[in-house]
């Protein structure tokens, strides 16, 4: 099963070091093995909330989200996107800008370092609305009760998780956002630049969002009317089988799921070029990097991983949740990549041995 799950990553690896290796020598496989690690620890909360999401979904669409979703994620955020906003924010062509990324690689990184307050204003709200979405609702379990108890009840307040992201990306663009570093412009330039980005980061999250809740709140509805059929069904002998998301519902959840991980891939993207400032290094090993999460993605869902360690999934949404701060600091300050991606080992490695304690503690009461 594992080898099965992860065939695609291990012939992507293969071949990404080797082309590393063609590309630039042995110095650059080093490079290309070193940001695959970067991305595969920077995104394992990603792959957690992926499998959450990715279950809800018939096998067509999975395979989707690993076939098409994958060129999307690799060549979309992985190689397009750092050409995109270097463009945009340098306002020339995208050819230009691919030409200056292979020509004068200094330069391209110093553009995409002027970008990076609006990057991660998008970002770090984007993520930041997952994770109050998550610690505001009443769920059944709960990891960490003393504080997710008063929390649940605050989200019983309609509309508090945009109240509460509204006032973080003010206080971000007036303080982080009035005085990042910038070649040229004003304070009042970057603090609005930064204030735009993060409203465009709310206003995706939100329309993306609610296009899938409400798709999915069509298919909840269907299966309400088919549930007497499959009790029929199995009175009769035959098992129920759950329905999954398919057509419109799976369609929006797909898209949602993509624009969860170009949001995720915005550090790795970012840190990349602490490592490298050479676009094709940096396309192969983040590449391979985003395989590695996405086999990781389906494995966990065909494993039951989530509903055999409850706790994961809160580990995950917690780790977004520091991501997304860190993403809002880092428009002023420099944070290091290792302390971003140990804070998300560290949280999902708590909740996941509060899991195997939960389940002991259950297998010994009965």
């Amino acid at each position: 099963m594992l080898v099965k799950t992860f065939r695609w990553a291990f012939a992507v690896t293969a071949l990404g070091l080797a082309a590393g290796v063609l590309y630039d020598g042995w110095t650059a496989l080093g490079i290309v093995a070193i940001l695959s690690v970067l991305e595969v620890s920077l995104s394992f909360d990603n792959a957690v909330i992926n499998a959450g999401i990715l279950k809800k979904m018939n096998a067509f669409w999975q395979r989707i989200f690993l076939t098409v979703g994958i060129v999307i994620a690799v060549f979309g955020m992985r190689l397009v996107f750092p050409v995109v906003i270097v463009a945009v924010s340098a306002r020339l062509s995208p050819w230009s800008a691919v030409h200056l990324a292979l020509t004068d690689k200094d330069r391209y990184q110093e553009l995409v370092t002027d970008a990076h307050p609006s990057i991660a204003a998008f970002g770090g709200m984007f993520l930041l609305m997952i994770f109050l979405d998550f610690v505001l609702e009443d769920r059944e379990i709960k990891w960490l009760g003393w504080l997710e108890r008063p929390l649940a009840k605050l989200g019983r307040i309609d509309m508090l998780s945009v109240c509460i992201a509204l006032i973080v990306l003010l206080v971000s663009a007036t303080t982080f956002g009035a005085h990042a570093h910038q070649h040229g412009g004003t304070h009042a330039d970057k603090a609005e630049t930064v204030l735009l980005a993060g409203v465009a980061g709310l206003i995706t999250y939100m329309v993306v969002g609610g296009l899938s809740g409400f798709f999915e709140q069509r298919l909840e509805d269907e299966e309400e009317r088919e549930q007497a059929a499959e009790e029929k069904a199995e009175r009769a002998g035959r098992p129920g089988s759950p329905v999954k998301l398919a057509g419109k519902a799976a369609f929006f959840m797909f898209l949602y799921l993509e624009v969860l991980d170009a949001s995720f891939s915005f550090d790795g993207v970012i840190g990349a070029f602490a490592i490298t400032n050479d676009i094709v290094l940096m396309a192969l090993g983040l590449g391979i990097g985003a395989m590695y999460v996405r086999s990781l993605t389906v494995y966990l869902v065909r494993q039951g991983t989530l509903d055999d360690y409850v706790y994961l999934e809160h580990g995950a949404h917690y780790a977004i949740g520091a991501l997304s701060l860190i993403l809002l600091v880092t428009i002023q300050y420099e944070i290091n990549e290792i302390v971003t991606g140990l804070v998300g080992v560290v949280l999902i490695g708590a909740s996941f041995w509060s899991s195997v304690r939960r389940n002991r503690a259950l297998s010994d009461a009965s």
